[in-house]
């Protein structure tokens, strides 16, 4: 082979590679999407149940094709605090079987072999040579013509354009390997007779695969690309396959350590035990695989694989270290703190926040969780209007100080979440993922302008006690009905958040119309004690910045309201729908508007 041709076979192999990759990411990026938020709760459902967990972690693996997302997956959520280390233990053990499927696909190039030796022409119908291309088809008329009425038409033509890539990729790599075998299997043996030396040849095997699969971090495309050079021809003995398979198995684990660093010690916890529980897998067959080679005197080891034995191995493998190692998960979880000691001088963070390792694998997940903080971020609202309310002439320090650290959480919270969600959306989301990702958006900024109104509430009651202001009873009970209101305008848009419920939400905005029509009312009445002497114009200032905090805190409930409404419709119209909602006759509105109205009532005097 002269020197251009040899520069051409190694372009395809090497574009080849590139497709097979490339194919497995975007179908991986594709049934992960298609997913979405589904596998967190799928994940979450594990238990101390290891059997139960080691499911999980399969089924997860299998349906997004790959053990090093699922596991990077699982780190992330560790890191975040949602889950523990004993509760992924089983999950980690699972992920290495899921992962055996991708190796059966990749095996299907083989069928023309067998089509031809046993003589049956339509075993050539399950060739990827004759349905990748159709797949291929499929995938571009769903994405061109079905994707824009349903965005899941389009993660389903992605996931078929992802496979359809994958099979050529390993059409080509086994294309190019061929080409370069022919004439130069002298060269070849002499490369796998050194391979095959016992001991120096094993070790080195199995270097090689752990570096490469370092490299392009995935065992499954490792896998295929092992495949390709049998479909290519090459000869290669049990005796190299072997090792060379173990070392891929120990190469995946080094995704999941490479996202943990800077990540908290628990998610370190978990790339950790991933890689201890592989380490002792590959120690259970690699060591009597090295005596056994020591004494094979029949040369049972020198027999060749194929593509088929290649995948049956990599899957009995995984399945039978799993059931080995499964009963001893409390000793890998002992190893991993042994490894990642506490550190006692540092102080653990009171609230766990969105892993970045999430955001960058799966940003579905990563969503999933910023909605369940936004959720805990609502109730903190509450309770913390709540306390204020409920406090309004009885301020001590250490009230304030409760209301003042929560808060400061809440601000957290905003911050925190907004950042999340601005980078989980510049990731590929379906159709549904970002019309939550804007109504969340919509929803932080409101949640945090309500805990700031309670800081303005407990300032007026420090203000009444300072300077010993007191109102009169008649403006008490004008309070205590809008104090009233507010706190039931709260929960209901709790409740409706909460439940993403829009009936309920629906019910926010005519209260808050009486809202703004009682704290119109109270205004109305101080003007008159005023006149008539009954209050002074200071505790009318204090009244007035009271009242305000009220109607700021109702109106924020109102536009969270709108967010979840206008979410479900796929848009985001606020004062159009207000306007509609206020002009119209609406029959619900004005129900509940006057339910609401009998409910709360401020008589105004003249």
């Amino acid at each position: 082979m002269g020197t251009i041709d040899a520069l051409i076979v190694l372009a395809i192999l090497l574009g080849g590679l590139a497709f097979f990759l490339y194919g497995m990411n975007i179908m991986t990026n594709g049934l992960e999407r298609m997913a979405g938020g589904k596998l967190e709760s799928i994940l979450k459902k594990a238990s101390s149940n290891k059997v139960k967990g080691m499911a999980l972690g399969c089924g997860v693996t299998a349906v997004i094709q790959s053990s090093s997302a699922t596991t990077v997956m699982i780190v992330g959520l560790v890191g975040s605090g949602i889950m523990t280390l004993p509760e992924t233990i089983g999950m980690l053990m699972g992920t290495n079987i899921g992962t055996t499927i991708t190796p059966w696909i990749t095996a299907l190039p083989a069928l023309g072999e067998a089509a031809e030796s046993l003589n049956l022409d339509w075993l050539n119908l399950l060739k990827p040579s004759f349905f990748a291309p159709l797949i291929a088809v499929l995938g571009i008329v769903l994405i061109m013509f079905f994707s824009k009425k349903n965005r899941k038409n389009k993660d389903i033509g992605t996931i078929c354009l992802g496979f359809a890539i994958l099979m050529e990729g390993m059409e080509l790599m086994s294309g190019a390997i061929k080409d370069v075998y022919e004439g130069q299997e002298e060269t070849f043996k002499s490369v796998l007779s050194f391979f095959e030396t016992p001991w120096i040849g094993i070790w080195l095997g199995l270097l090689i695969a752990t570096l490469f699969t370092t490299i392009i971090q995935s065992s499954s495309a490792s896998v295929g690309v092992l495949q390709a050079l049998v479909l290519g021809g090459a000869i290669i003995p049990f005796k190299v396959a072997i090792p060379v398979i173990l070392g891929f198995n120990i190469g995946t684990c080094v995704t999941a350590v490479i996202s943990s660093l800077g990540a908290n010690r628990n998610a370190k916890r978990v790339a950790v035990t991933h890689l201890i529980i592989k380490l002792f897998a590959v120690a259970i067959c690699f060591i009597p695989f090295a005596f056994i080679c020591l004494f094979d005197k029949n040369g049972i080891l020198g027999n060749t694989v194929d593509v088929w034995s290649i995948a049956i191995f990599h899957t009995a493998f995984n399945i039978v270290t799993t059931a080995i190692l499964l009963p001893f998960s409390k000793m890998f979880e002992k190893l991993a703190y042994i490894v990642v000691k506490d550190k006692k001088e540092a102080s653990e963070q009171k609230v766990a926040f969105i892993d970045p390792i999430l955001i960058q694998q799966s940003p579905s997940v990563a969503l999933t969780e910023c909605s369940n903080l936004t959720l805990e971020m609502c109730k903190l609202s509450k309770e913390t209007v709540d306390v204020a309310i409920d406090n309004l002439y009885n301020y001590t320090p250490v009230i304030a100080e409760s209301i003042a650290d929560q808060e400061q959480l809440i601000d957290k919270y905003e911050d925190s979440l907004g950042t999340y969600l601005v980078q989980i959306s510049s990731r590929a989301l379906s159709d549904p993922d970002s019309r939550k990702i804007s109504k969340l958006l919509h929803t932080i900024g409101d949640l945090e302008r309500v805990s700031d109104h309670a800081m303005g509430i407990l300032k007026v009651s420090e203000e009444l006690k300072e300077k010993k202001i007191i109102f009169s009873d008649e403006a008490k009970k004008e309070i205590e009905i809008i104090a009233n209101a507010t706190k039931e305008i709260l929960s209901i848009t709790e409740n409706a958040f909460l439940n993403n419920d829009l009936d309920v939400a629906r019910r926010v905005e005519p209260l808050e119309q009486v809202i703004d029509k009682l704290i119109a009312n109270t205004k109305s009445n101080h003007i008159v004690r005023l006149r008539a002497g009954a209050c002074t114009i200071e505790l009318g200032f204090v009244l007035s910045d009271l009242l305000n905090n009220y109607s700021r805190i109702s109106d924020h409930c109102s536009n969270i309201a709108v967010a979840i409404i206008e979410t479900a419709h796929n848009s985001f119209g606020t004062h159009e729908y207000l306007n509609m909602v206020k002009s119209s006759k609406d029959e619900y509105f004005e129900s509940e508007y006057n339910t609401f109205s009998e409910k709360y009532f401020i008589n105004v005097k003249n």
